[in-house]
């Protein structure tokens, strides 16, 4: 399963190493389009990659935690 989406990740979020637990945790392999991270807020537009239940699991669990997750039609639609 392949899903595009925007990560939009709030300030207490920006420095924690939320996409790199992605592959760790749920076997989910993130490919980064583009990106802007400042100090306040960041947001990343990608495709996650892996077992459609294991990309369901990361979704849920980064907005349990306080990601914005917006499903994208395009990889590089902002």
């Amino acid at each position: 399963m392949n899903d595009r989406v925007r990560l939009t990740f709030p300030a207490d979020l920006v420095r924690q190493p939320v996409i790199g637990q992605l592959s760790v945790r749920f076997g989910v392999m993130p490919n980064i389009r583009r990106a802007d991270v400042s100090d306040d807020v960041g947001w990343i537009v990608c495709e996650l990659d892996g077992e459609p239940a294991a990309v369901a699991a990361a979704i849920a669990w980064m907005q349990e935690i306080g990601v914005d997750v917006d499903q994208l039609a395009h990889p590089l639609e902002s």
